[in-house]
């Protein structure tokens, strides 16, 4: 299979990387993260969700930090928002993409959104058409595409019947997320060629892996054996899930910035400004840095 040849790389770590975070992140630090995050290269950062502040405490600010932030040319700053209370917060706050979410498995949507899957789809639909209407570009994120927490195995076919769901409504893209990092290169293959299958468009679609078996490089060379060119990514390896007891961060940014630049594939990113912004924020937060690749450059530079 051909590589692609370039590779768009979505930074989450200020939403998904920091949401799980138990210990409030002050406003200052998320602010001065996003500019550095700004200033590497990357041209999509999730910033945050308009989430009720009584389930994501951290995203509280999430409104704040969008009125805080100075515009970067060639930078979009991105929001999750979950229902339309939180997009009507994103409209008031000029956010100009959204990204809403469903899930694979009835127990997590119960879980995640305190709906049926079916549901879930019906308030992502009524999203898509009130944000397209403000001509809001809508991201689509499809949880647990490798294994549920609750249910366990989730069949190929029915990623590709929501994947095709969430397409239909109007998401730009969807991004296929192994929250509770259980999948394998194997697993991975299986799910992208039924996509293949249904006659998905592969460009249409990116990967979000977590790193919680160590395996999410792997999945993600997969991914882009089969064509797909967004891939997910997370500063220092921050991340959780708040419904997903044992699930660890994502995949860090540095990591996969490493492997594009061993396989020759273009991303425009610094690498050594990302691990910069990595260890601001990991000592801003007082936890270690999760990228192996950062670790490393880090280690040598000390030595120098």
């Amino acid at each position: 299979m051909t590589l692609p040849t370039a590779v768009t790389l979505v930074e989450v770590g200020p939403r998904d990387g920091l949401q799980n975070e138990s210990r409030t992140v002050a406003l200052g630090d998320k602010l001065e993260l996003l500019n550095r995050l700004a200033q590497t290269g990357l041209q999509t950062i999730e910033t945050g969700s308009f989430v009720s502040p009584k389930w994501v405490p951290q995203m509280a600010d999430t409104a704040a930090l969008f009125a805080a932030l100075k515009p970067v040319d060639g930078v979009r700053y991105t929001a999750l928002v979950p229902n339309e209370r939180g997009l009507d917060d994103a409209i008031a706050s000029g956010v100009e993409e959204v990204a809403l979410f469903a899930a694979t498995t009835e127990s997590f949507s119960q879980k995640n959104t305190n709906c049926s899957v079916a549901r879930s789809l019906d308030n992502c639909a009524t999203i898509a058409r009130r944000a397209m209407e403000h001509d809001m570009r809508v991201r689509g994120y499809l949880s647990c595409v490798l294994g549920c927490p609750y249910e366990g195995t989730v069949a190929p076919l029915t990623v590709a019947d929501l994947t095709r769901q969430l397409l239909d409504l109007g998401c730009y893209e969807v991004s296929l997320g192994d929250t509770i990092g259980v999948g394998t290169a194997g697993s991975t293959a299986e799910m992208l060629m039924a996509l293949q299958h249904a006659n998905i468009d592969m460009p249409k679609l990116a990967i979000h892996c977590h790193d919680t078996y160590g395996q999410a490089i792997a999945n993600i060379l997969v991914a882009l054996q089969y064509g797909i060119s967004t891939i997910d990514a997370s500063v220092a390896g921050l991340g959780g899930c708040p419904y997903a007891q044992g699930a660890t961060g994502n995949v860090a940014t540095e990591d996969v910035v490493y492997l594009l630049n061993g396989l020759g594939i273009t991303h425009g990113v610094d690498l050594h400004k990302l691990i910069d912004a990595g260890e601001f924020i990991s000592t801003a937060i007082n936890r270690p840095n999760q990228s192996s690749v950062a670790r490393a450059v880090i280690a040598k530079r000390n030595n120098q």
